[in-house]
């Protein structure tokens, strides 16, 4: 997991990939969050999109960059390269589609294989708007997110359910381990092991920014050029 500088009056950089299987929602679920926006028509992401948000956390300053990685199997390889140098990950599943939430296991494995242990990981059931045509329960997610070690909870972008709530709690979950991890090595530094030091996440090599990411407001544009895709929620 690429170390995040927490020092006091500096702007950390944490980056997440959000991941799933395709039409899932996780281009919406993004959208609702950097940018409080929701469409019905949709593009379906071809090979990976990225938005930021600048974030206020206690007392740090968070820039988060969101990388939505493409669902459809043919570019799942492209994906993966963007699973590096990430300080956490959605794993998103459909609650009206069953296949969607038994693939879960296989994305949490690809991505487990790809980055360091201890990488922090959020469940989230999409489209809990959908009441009528639900398939997975909530007590089923709550199940597999605490079998595999996951935060969890259920989300709408439509009607804007829970999205704010999930990203903060990531975060906030992925600053609390970098912060008991300073302490970890500042321990041991003081009985003699010798320990790398924190790198900060934005000088990280696997770490791609636009040159136009910066904004003067706390939610950035779109970085990515729009693509033809069909309709997708």
């Amino acid at each position: 997991m690429t170390h995040l500088d927490l020092a006091v009056s500096q702007e950390i950089t944490c980056k997440i990939v959000i991941i799933g299987d395709s039409g899932v929602g996780k281009t919406s679920v993004i959208r609702r969050f950097a940018n409080n926006e929701f469409s019905f028509d949709v593009a379906t992401t071809l090979g990976q999109d990225f938005r930021s948000r600048l974030l206020k956390v206690g007392s740090n300053t968070c820039r988060l960059q969101m990388w939505d990685t493409a669902g459809a199997e043919r570019f799942r390889s492209i994906s993966s390269v963007y699973f590096r140098g990430v300080n956490g990950a959605i794993i998103a599943y459909d609650i009206t589609n069953n296949n969607s939430f038994n693939n879960v296991k296989e994305w949490m494995g690809n991505f487990d294989q790809l980055v360091d242990a201890g990488v922090p990981k959020l469940l989230i059931g999409n489209k809990c708007d959908l009441k009528t045509e639900r398939k997975i329960e909530k007590a089923e997610g709550e199940k597999l997110a605490k079998e595999s070690n996951m935060l969890f909870d259920e989300t709408s972008a439509k009607d804007n359910i829970n999205i704010e709530h999930v990203f903060m709690k990531l975060v906030e979950n992925m600053i609390d381990m970098e912060n008991n991890n300073t302490r970890m090595t500042q321990k041991s530094n003081s009985a003699g092991e010798r320990r790398p030091k924190p790198t900060f996440s934005e000088t990280d090599a696997t770490t791609v920014k636009p040159q136009n990411e910066e904004r003067n407001v706390g939610v950035t544009q779109d970085n990515s050029t729009e693509k033809t895709k069909k309709k997708c929620c």
